[in-house]
């Protein structure tokens, strides 16, 4: 799967993503491409997460957090749900939720300048 994320389209070296995509083998792939691993680390299985790997963890998910609010934003206030036939379609509801959202994002940014 995360092979079909990461595609040769897009210039930055780093992959973020969570634990689900983190295995010997992405790892390698993503090393033999150039890429820089951003995912996750797994806890260990019966022993307590080490405070170094929490740490770095949380260091992700404040990057992450960043995007994921975005997104979560546009499914649930912006009710955005893909439902199309066709990539095309769907690439255009995409487009439009992200037009939509950063309209949004521009007049509060405008309204908050304007009473400071």
């Amino acid at each position: 799967m995360l092979r079909d994320v990461v595609t040769n389209d897009n210039t930055a070296s780093d992959v973020w993503a969570d634990t689900a995509y983190r295995s010997r083998s992405n790892e390698a792939w993503l090393k033999s491409i150039g890429r820089v691993s951003r995912v996750h680390r797994k806890k260990p299985k019966v022993k307590p997460m080490p405070a170094r790997t929490a740490r770095a963890n949380a260091a992700r998910s404040t990057v992450r957090a960043r995007i994921e609010h975005v997104f979560a934003r546009q499914k649930d206030q912006m009710a955005l749900f893909i439902r199309t036939i066709g990539i095309a379609r769907a690439e255009t509801k995409i487009t439009l939720a992200n037009l939509a959202y950063n309209i949004d994002r521009l007049i509060f940014h405008e309204r908050r300048a304007a009473k400071e």
